[in-house]
């Protein structure tokens, strides 16, 4: 069966992550949801996605496909009943559709001819941007399950303080020497060639991914993850890193999203919660508008190839576009745009040119190649923000 997750309804609910990714490659938990999904399904996976990030994401159909709303995190349950969809057949949940089997020679798709599988038991489904730290927690401890049964973890070294031995799974050639691992809050998966260095102090639950590092002394309360090649440090709390992003420093980050590419300078640090304790609004680009999230603690919203210089301050509920430089003193104003460049006194537009510069170096650092793919994605992006910049 070809499966092909589409990016939804929920697609610019959640920009600036899904200016430069498909919804199903969003991280939350410990994998992204495509991996989710194709662990769950046993079958790799395509896209329906934007235009322009098609090149990049391909959709292959096939005579017989199964669609999937990228936006929900799948459970065995849910997908053994995707697996078995039959022609005219989809699943629905809270009265959307979420499935459907649909073949090459369909031009459209009349849903009123359809059968209707309700699904009635509890998903996530990830519709907001906030919801990427809101829901780690349960998703972590879904892919940790997904991820660690039946199998035997590596020894954890007697040089570790731990609580809840049982809760902690480490893949093969990671290193955890001299740190303190409490796993009683929920669980720590440490990935494929990670390190937590000495005297990192760690409270689950934690997805700590593929080549990611934990910093000397570093204070994590969970639920948090840190992507593939990450590299953490300082305090944080709560907080999701895509990948190949660095918060290498003292500084507080917590309640927030941090895309790929991402640079976090030395002592900056974010609020993420109001003076008044007043429910957090977040920049919304479906309304463009700030919009109500809901949340008391809400921190910092930052797309891919954005950075900050030392000694940032974010205030409560900041977002920051794809491939924005932020620095000096005092709190910027609590959305910036896309390919900004300034702080709180001034912001100018952070010209392609330097943008391609710069993010050629960062992803050489990292052996991963900054090609014309990549450019014409960061260039589509930049014309279709143009609105929200002013100079």
């Amino acid at each position: 069966m070809n499966y092909i997750l589409f990016d939804g309804a929920v697609r610019n609910n959640l920009l600036p992550y899904t200016y430069t990714r498909p919804v199903a490659d969003i991280r939350v938990g410990i994998l992204t949801i495509r991996e989710k999904w194709e662990k769950y399904l046993g079958f790799t996976t395509t896209t329906i996605t934007e235009e322009y990030l098609e090149e990049k994401y391909p959709m292959i159909e096939a005579e017989r496909n199964i669609m999937i709303d990228a936006s929900i995190l799948p459970s065995e349950a849910l997908a053994s009943i995707i697996k078995d969809l039959k022609e005219n057949q989809c699943v629905v949940y809270n009265e959307e559709i979420i499935a459907f089997f649909t073949t090459e020679n369909q031009e459209e798709v009349d849903f009123d001819t359809y059968e209707i599988i309700e699904f009635s038991e509890e998903l996530i489904q990830i519709q907001n941007t906030w919801d990427i730290f809101s829901k780690n927690g349960e998703a972590i401890k879904a892919d940790f399950k997904l991820l660690t049964e039946d199998r035997e973890s590596e020894p954890i070294s007697s040089t570790n303080n731990v609580l809840n031995p049982e809760n902690i799974f480490i893949e093969e050639g990671a290193k955890v020497e001299f740190a303190t691992l409490n796993a009683s809050t929920g669980p720590i998966y440490i990935g494929k060639d990670a390190e937590i260095m000495e005297g990192s102090l760690v409270r689950g639950p934690l997805a700590l991914c593929d080549h990611a590092v934990l910093k000397l002394g570093a204070k994590i309360y969970g639920p948090s993850t840190f992507g593939p090649y990450c590299k953490v440090g300082g305090e944080v709390n709560n907080s999701v890193l895509f990948g190949y992003s660095n918060k290498g420093h003292d500084g507080f980050l917590g309640n927030s999203v941090l895309g790929e590419w991402c640079n976090i300078g030395a002592d900056s640090n974010n609020s993420n919660l109001k003076n008044n304790y007043a429910e957090v609004r977040l920049w919304n680009y479906e309304t463009e508008n700030f919009a109500k999230t809901g949340l008391q603690f809400c921190g910092l919203m930052m797309g891919d190839h954005s950075k900050c210089g030392i000694n940032t301050m974010f205030n409560t509920g900041t977002v920051v576009g794809v491939s924005a430089n932020v620095f000096g003193s005092n709190f910027p104003r609590n959305f910036i745009p896309s390919f900004s460049w300034g702080g709180a006194s001034k912001m100018i537009t952070y010209q392609m040119r330097k943008v391609n510069e710069v993010a050629e170096k960062v992803m050489a650092r990292r052996n991963v190649a900054y090609d014309e793919v990549e450019q014409k994605i960061l260039e589509h992006v930049f014309e279709e923000t143009k609105k929200y910049r002013k100079d």
